[in-house]
């Protein structure tokens, strides 16, 4: 057997794979933290990109909102905020906001506050959490450029003096990269503005798709409308598999995230030959592997490079269920499986909360059948939920390759989404 660690949860898995599977492990260019995290953001932010200093864009009296992550991604805010908070150590406290960009994901708990800030954060800063359901709380920016639909973002963020947004780059399975102009929209966007930019016409087109930012109808809608949004200022940071910030990015918003962008393809993209008829994948362990909602995107990994009619195998604890909260169970259960979804989605008029993530699944069940292990889900959740329930990773595994035939190809992602792979040659 070939033992290989999956990131799982908080303590991982540890599945033994048949050796004659001759399995290819595709991770992502290991790269250590830095040797000092807090004087590299230092200098970033003295010396930023196609920006002054971040000390020269805030003046003396100025409010400031800084947009930051939820929960659900690693963005390691209670080492990098303690930085950027020196460079402004000459405004008061009060005279700062953070601003948790939720998107259309629930509200962050007390405890998950605690462990995102840490209490002296907490103490000092006011933190304002987004939500994308109160239109009350926002203003118009304009409209979506070639829509009629408004741009609608966090009113309190946009009546700051300065306005600077932090994020965490890795490649995004419909908007290309993650960080940078996402933390305005959709981070602080309503879901009205949020529906426009996953719209299932930008959702099915090929270019919303992983590493492509140009000419990809999302990100050219989340730029446009972080843009009108009038950023001041960005820190971006990449992260490898054990959370250690490897570079940091910032300055200008787009300047820098471009720059964090070309970054991450270099270490995160990796080119395969051809496709593979079993792909095993993860989600990259907690806090990413949360929910099934969020696992789509480690099934998007493997669907890059798995076979049309192959099998992708995904281990994903999902110690948060479906979740509960969002349109995502609901849109499950109101269609029988994947082609009644897509379906229905292609008739006029047809756009709800959280039919994005339902439609890249159900494209992905579409080429290739989706075993998945989750502690954190019953069998009849994931069955619910169109998947086809395992508790035994290798079994499933050397089941599909015997189904393949004796010339089965095998591939695992460790890291899940961590990892981009994409095929040269079909």
């Amino acid at each position: 057997m070939t033992s290989v660690e999956l990131a799982y949860g908080r303590t991982g898995l540890v599945v033994d794979l048949p050796v004659e599977a001759e399995a290819d492990t595709i991770e992502p260019q290991y790269l250590p933290g830095l040797t000092d995290e807090a004087a590299t953001l230092r200098q970033a932010l003295r010396q930023p990109i196609a920006s002054p200093p971040l000390h020269d864009v805030v003046p003396r009296g100025a409010t400031v909102g800084i947009s930051v992550c939820d929960v659900t991604r690693p963005f390691p805010a209670r080492r990098v905020l303690p930085v950027l908070l020196e460079e402004l150590d000459y405004l008061h406290p009060a005279a700062i906001t953070i601003f948790v960009a939720t998107g259309t994901h629930r509200r962050c708990s007390d405890a998950e506050l605690l462990q995102m800030f840490g209490p002296e954060l907490l103490g000092q800063l006011q933190v304002q959490q987004h939500d994308a359901f109160d239109i009350g709380r926002h203003r118009s920016l304009g409209t979506i450029p070639e829509t009629r639909v408004a741009a609608y973002v966090e009113r309190d963020f946009l009546e700051q003096d300065v306005r600077i947004t932090t994020g965490f780059i890795e490649p995004h399975f419909f908007a290309g990269f993650s960080g940078g102009p996402k933390m305005v929209a959709p981070g602080l966007a309503a879901l009205e503005t949020v529906l426009e930019l996953h719209s299932a016409a930008r959702i099915g087109h090929p270019r919303a798709t992983w590493g492509i930012t140009q000419g990809n109808p999302v990100h050219d809608g989340v730029r446009a409308i972080a843009e009108l949004a009038g950023v001041s200022f960005n820190l971006d940071v990449t992260l490898n598999r054990d959370h250690a910030i490897t570079n940091v990015f910032a300055g200008e918003l787009f300047a820098s995230h471009a720059a964090g962008c070309a970054f991450a393809r270099a270490t995160a993209m990796v080119r395969v030959e051809d496709p593979y008829d079993v792909v095993v994948t993860t989600n990259s362990g907690y806090p990413l592997d949360q929910n099934l909602y969020q696992s789509v995107k480690g099934m998007s990994a493997a669907a890059q490079i798995v076979k049309p009619g192959g099998t992708i195998v995904i281990a994903s604890e999902c110690s948060d269920g479906l979740p509960e909260h969002g349109g995502y169970q609901q849109l499950l259960r109101q269609a029988d499986g994947p082609e009644a979804f897509l379906a229905r989605l292609a008739q006029p008029g047809v756009a709800t909360h959280d039919q994005w993530q339902v439609q890249v699944q159900a494209l992905i069940q579409r080429r290739a059948r989706v075993f998945v292990k989750a502690t954190g889900l019953t069998a009849q959740q994931l069955r619910t939920a169109w998947f086809e329930p395992v508790d035994d990773v290798a079994a499933a595994v050397r089941a599909a390759l015997t189904s393949a035939g004796p010339k089965a190809t095998l591939a695992v992602l460790p890291q899940g989404p961590q990892t981009i792979p994409y095929v040269t040659r079909q």
